[in-house]
């Protein structure tokens, strides 16, 4: 495809030619492939676990498999394509498939922020009323928030890629980015983009500082109702639960906080840094997710060493002295 000055609707494709500058992008592939192998073994095994356990079939597992669902999604929207970029070395990406990226990527990154603020809830009905916390925090009632969550959500994200379908794309081709990128592309339009761009900022503002609020909120209901425990075993647990858990908040939302607005209110940052803070800011929080939070639950643990010695005892090692 070659470059033109006259205007085009839909142009052939697009390349994808962030990290060409940057030394070593093939080791940092390849690390973020290694990440990208643990986060699907290891949401693969939450998700398993809790569907084929019934004991887990409660609200507070419903929100964790559905946070490993969208780990699993947002991760193979990023992976798959820079392996095939940066190794295999075919920075091209046809047009419908560009938009689908995008549109995969910017929806579950959505997604991501807000279950977190699902896990939040969860947490902030457990702590604060722990009385009535199943008659408040049903299974239906989660499914409910759930599928509202995802339904509303990914109609939201479909305005990027129908915004992008309509624009005309002249000179270069090339998006400076490490997959399909939104405000990257629309960059190369030679198009009005006034009303996508002022889309594209007031919605991440609103992506970044709703769940944040949301999520801070709650937090301080749930210190208020710890610090009013007098048990202080008690209040440990529930201090070290909701540390692990903003620990995930703060490596996901600073990053991508910083990140998009910096770049969508005209501050100008070096590509290959904007380009390792937001990959990593997407791919390591759905890798530590099952780790950090979801793995280290006592009642996962405990279905786990359940599993381990069920099998055991239906095949035991053969010892031979």
């Amino acid at each position: 495809m070659q470059n033109t000055s006259d205007p085009i609707i839909q142009p052939a494709g697009f390349y994808i030619v962030a990290l060409s500058s940057m030394p070593y992008s093939n080791v940092y592939v390849m690390f973020l492939t290694v990440i990208y192998v643990i986060t699907i073994i290891s949401n693969v095994f939450l998700i398993a676990i809790i569907f084929y356990d019934h004991r887990l079939h409660a609200p507070k597992f419903m929100a964790v498999g559905s946070l490993a669902l969208v780990d699993l999604i947002l991760s193979t929207s990023l992976v798959p394509g820079m392996i095939k970029t940066y190794i295999v070395l075919d920075n091209f990406v046809p047009f419908k498939l560009c938009l689908v990226q995008m549109f995969i990527y910017y929806n579950f990154l959505s997604l991501e922020s807000l279950s977190l603020c699902i896990l939040s809830y969860d947490r902030f009905i457990a702590i604060c009323f722990p009385l009535k916390q199943k008659s408040i925090n049903t299974n239906i009632r989660m499914a409910y928030i759930i599928c509202a969550v995802w339904f509303f959500n990914s109609v939201r994200s479909l305005y990027n890629p129908l915004s992008i379908s309509i624009l005309s794309f002249c000179g270069s081709l090339k998006v400076n980015s490490y997959f399909c990128d939104y405000a990257p592309i629309l960059r190369l339009s030679c198009s009005d983009i006034t009303t996508q761009w002022n889309f594209a900022t007031t919605s991440s503002t609103l992506f970044s500082a709703v769940p944040l609020i949301f999520i801070f909120l709650t937090y301080m209901g749930i210190l208020i109702a710890v610090f009013r425990m007098k048990n202080n075993q008690s209040r440990y647990k529930a201090l070290a639960t909701c540390t692990e858990h903003l620990m995930l908040v703060a490596i996901f939302f600073i990053p991508i906080f910083i990140i998009f607005n910096l770049g969508l209110f005209g501050i100008v940052i070096n590509p290959n840094v904007r380009t390792v803070c937001l990959s990593l800011s997407s791919l390591l929080p759905p890798c530590m997710n099952p780790i950090l939070y979801s793995l280290k639950t006592k009642e996962i643990q405990s279905r786990i060493r359940s599993l381990l010695i069920q099998r055991l005892s239906v095949h035991p090692l053969n010892i031979h002295y």
